[in-house]
């Protein structure tokens, strides 16, 4: 999955390059005085941004949690079948080794559903069609391909568990409401307050970036999930984390 470029910028950046902009915007954004009954759709407005935007970035976590959980469990899975092949003749462990590579190395390639599909049914196919003198074996590792197949569905319903358009939708209308009443809201131009300003649109915004870049799985947290695959074929299926 390629992502946009921009989810590719470390969220750091994002909070500098967001406090200038608004820094500027404080001073150069024409100023107003609300009246009572604006300021109480403000708070409103406000109270339920927070209200909405809470859950989802809670739910988008555990989502990633659950990732990380997913790819351990496979990890291990693949671990234990690589453990089983060392009993198998020289040629064929080698076989089940190149496609088990070959398997992972596309999992971490392409986040998507679907990713590993075609590289998984062939470990499959190789184990359904083999005829050699190792039947026995071969069988018992199609069976644990087979009973992994419950992380690989867990693992593509995970992926596709993202924020939906309506939802980002709300949040954009709600998000919108907030920062334009902080922007124009007089406040006599003092230097601190336009700098407490700015930190609190900035902190407004990297709420959504932080969203964005949870449901895109270009997180942090997110790319750490990869770590035992990482290992487990840089060690040569000896070690998983």
């Amino acid at each position: 999955m390629k992502n946009f470029f921009l989810t590719k910028i470390r969220l750091s950046w994002y909070f500098w390059i967001f406090f200038v902009i608004y820094l500027v915007l404080s001073y150069f954004v024409p100023s107003q005085n609300f009246g009572s009954g604006a300021l109480t759709l403000f708070s409103v407005n406000s109270f339920l941004y927070g209200f909405y935007i809470a859950p989802i970035l809670s739910a988008q976590k555990g989502r990633i949690e659950e990732l990380h959980k997913i790819v351990r469990a496979e990890t291990n899975a693949l671990f234990s079948m690589m453990i089983h092949t060392k009993n198998l003749s020289k040629t064929t462990r080698n076989e089940i080794q190149s496609l088990v590579v070959d398997y992972v190395q596309t999992k971490l390639k392409h986040i998507k559903p679907d990713a590993g599909e075609k590289q998984y049914e062939k470990l499959i196919t190789y184990c359904f069609e083999y005829k050699g003198d190792e039947k026995d074996e071969i069988n018992q590792l199609l069976e644990s391909l087979v009973s992994n197949q419950q992380n690989r569905t867990n693992f593509a319903m995970q992926v596709g568990n993202k924020v939906f358009a309506n939802e980002w939708q709300i949040m954009a209308i709600l998000f919108s409401i907030t920062l334009g009443f902080i922007l124009t809201v007089n406040i006599d131009t003092a230097p601190l307050l336009n700098v407490i300003r700015a930190l609190l649109c900035t902190g407004l915004t990297m709420l959504i970036v932080i969203l964005v870049k949870l449901n895109t799985l270009t997180h942090k947290k997110a790319k750490q999930m990869w770590e035992p695959f990482k290992k487990f074929v840089a060690t040569d299926f000896y070690r998983i984390d």
